[in-house]
């Protein structure tokens, strides 16, 4: 009988990992750092004997571990492969064949926002739903899509790059994609301080934020105490990403959009500014879908990865 399984969460800094028992009860998890040096080589066998380390530590019967879920910062395809992934320093790499080699177990592997999906479906902010879209915004917006229980992956495992559908003409500067004019450029971290920018260039309006640091946390600090220039940034936001996901609902009508990533801490007066967008914008058979915040923080990726073997 299986009762334990792995989840693991690699990030550019630090792999997050997990072990779990297979009612999703989270009993212990740690991190170490993520080597990237020599392309990225001492990833996977960093993992691999992390892995290895709790097995021996903790006396576990090999015989009872469901397996290893794994999360990356890329596309992951259905076989377990992912094309390269920049923050790893990563080219291809058959993530599923190389880990169950080194290991012995069964390894399923996705993406790192669409698995963070999968965790909060299972265990946070969409928990008792089956039909969820994440969206996390951070240095960039992640996006992960649940239907009927399952991530969508894409025929390129790039489903789920809400970050990067095309939102203004606006912007002459490239998303990192490459392409301009991507959600990321305005609904992130980054994107909200590039609009209070410049908002604040536009004219001499008194605002708060011309006397300190200007980023996403202190314009919604602002917001909060009624800067009417900062409200006006938070506005602009809110049309950009409520407008988004008006479209994403059009093509999966999900049952709820959970808000996680640094910016969701600003809280319930976030969900404000994109549920009213969002309103406007939506069909009319998707205009009740719920908001909520993520729940799970920076776990959200290691109860993903476990639940994709569970």
């Amino acid at each position: 009988m299986k009762k334990y399984c792995f989840g693991i969460d690699i990030g550019g800094t630090t792999v997050k990992c997990g072990l779990f028992d297979v009612k999703g009860e989270l009993l212990e998890k740690w991190e170490i750092p993520t080597r990237t040096e020599n392309n990225g080589s001492a990833i996977l066998p960093d993992v691999a004997d992390t892995i290895g380390d709790k097995i021996r530590e903790r006396s576990l019967d090999r015989d009872e571990i469901a397996g290893i879920g794994l999360g990356v910062p890329g596309p992951v395809n259905e076989d377990g492969e992912i094309p390269g992934a920049v923050n790893l320093h990563w080219g291809y790499v058959h993530l599923v064949d190389q880990m169950e080699r080194l290991t012995g177990l069964e390894v399923k592997a996705g993406n790192d926002a669409n698995v963070a999906a999968l965790g909060e479906m299972w265990k946070g902010g969409g928990a008792g739903c089956h039909n969820v879209v994440m969206v996390t915004l951070g240095t960039g917006v992640g996006g992960g899509i649940i239907n009927n229980g399952q991530i969508v992956t894409g025929t390129n495992g790039a489903g789920g790059e809400i970050g990067h559908i095309h939102v203004t003409d606006s912007l002459t500067t490239p998303c990192n994609c490459g392409n301009t004019g991507c959600l990321e450029q305005v609904a992130s971290a980054t994107g909200i301080t590039f609009l209070a920018n410049r908002r604040l260039a536009a004219d001499d309006k008194p605002s708060v934020l011309r006397s300190g640091e200007v980023s996403a946390k202190t314009v919604f600090d602002a917001v909060k105490a009624g800067d009417e220039l900062a409200i006006e940034v938070a506005e602009e936001f809110g049309k950009y990403l409520g407008a988004a996901l008006a479209n994403v609902a059009g093509v999966v009508d999900p049952e709820v959009f959970v808000i996680g990533g640094g910016v969701s801490k600003a809280g319930e007066i976030l969900l404000d500014f994109i549920k009213k967008n969002y309103r406007k914008y939506a069909f009319m058979a998707c205009k009740d879908t719920a908001f909520a915040l993520a729940e799970l923080g920076n776990d959200a990726g290691i109860y993903g990865a476990a639940k994709l073997v569970l």
